[in-house]
Order: C-alpha cells, then structure tokens, then sequence
C-alpha cells in the first residue's frame, strides 16, 4: 500500500503535530524519577498516593505547555489536507486526552479530530503498548495494516510495528531506526509532498 492510498492516519502529538518543548530531564528532575527511566512507567510503579500526587503536578506543568503549543512546521497544511481528502484522522498521545484536546484548540486543529479519536494515557496503555492504534482500528473498523501511525520518537513507531500499523517518521533530519519507519519526512510539509496532488 502506497502512503498516497491510506486513508487511516494517527498522529502522535508533542514534537510531530507540535514543536517539541517538553524539557524532560527537568520533569524526571522535579519528580525525583532516575535520569534514565521513563516517565509514565516509574509513575505506574509508583504507591497510589505519590503517583496521584506527582501525575497532578505533571497535569499542571503540562497543562501550562498545551496552552503554548505552537504548530510543527507543515502540521496544519498536512492535517488539513487529510481531512479534505476525507481521510480518518486520529491522535495517539503519552499525553493526557484532556491536554491533547486544549493543544488542538491552540494550534488551530481542533475541527479535524472527532473527540472520540484522541485517545491519551488514561484511554489506553501508553505507547509503546499497541493497545490505542488497536482501538482506532476498532472504532473505525479496519485492519491496522491500512492505517499509518505518524510520530518523531521510537515509541510512535515501535507502537505502530506492534500494532501492524505503517509508520511514518517526521522531524528528525535523519532516521535512526530505519528498520521500525516505512517512510521517513524531514517535516509535516516534506510528508504532505509526498503525498501527490
């Protein structure tokens, strides 16, 4: 299936629909998590009181960076594009659902995603976990195979790999994990042409 043939696309949303801002040495500084751990997963290990009480402030802090997003280079031409084209748009984030929402609404997507299809942490297992493009898949009744999972970081594509998704990789100049991505875009706007007119 070409890229010009699907008409399934999900969109991470920090650093591929957003220009990334997330400082996350200073989150894992601010939460007492170890330099290397993944955020979200020493949070779930976490007992139930610290957890709520650091997911909380990861909320605010966050909040204060979806009401500043700024739109990735190319991002709005690409999605509205899709849109026109009558395609299926969703969004897949480690971020929360609510977050993904006020970040559409600053970047001037919000009209183009069905509320429904903007899954976050707290709708499925993040990502890596496979579990979000499969409730895509579901709700919009098709095989992963004729969706394409679009993100800037390894967990976007490993979770499309999982899922039987196609990947794309965008806004990394270069591809370091050219055996996860199908195909790869400097930017939103170097994605849109690929797609024809």
């Amino acid at each position: 299936m070409s890229l010009q043939q699907i008409r399934h696309w999900v969109f991470d949303m920090d650093g591929t629909l957003t220009v990334a801002v997330h400082d996350f040495a200073a989150i894992r500084e601010a939460l007492e998590i170890p330099p290397q751990a993944d955020i979200l997963t020493h949070l779930a290990a976490l007992p139930a009181t610290e957890a709520a009480a650091k997911h909380a402030w990861l909320l605010e802090h966050e909040r204060d960076l979806a009401l500043a997003s700024r739109a990735a280079p190319g991002a709005v031409e690409l999605v509205r594009e899709l849109a026109s084209r009558g395609c299926s748009l969703g969004i897949l984030t480690r971020n929360a659902r609510e977050l993904a929402h006020v970040t559409l609404q600053a970047i001037g997507l919000a009209d183009c995603f069905a509320v429904e299809h903007v899954l976050g942490r707290d709708d499925a297992p993040p990502k890596p976990h496979p579990g979000g493009l499969l409730q895509l898949a579901h709700a919009w009744g098709v095989a992963p195979a004729e969706m394409v999972m679009v993100g800037d970081y390894r967990f976007d594509l490993d979770c499309g790999r999982a899922a039987g998704t196609r990947t794309v990789l965008v806004n990394l100049p270069d591809n370091p994990w050219p055996q996860l991505v199908d195909w790869h875009a400097a930017d939103c706007g170097v994605l849109q042409g690929m797609l024809g007119s």
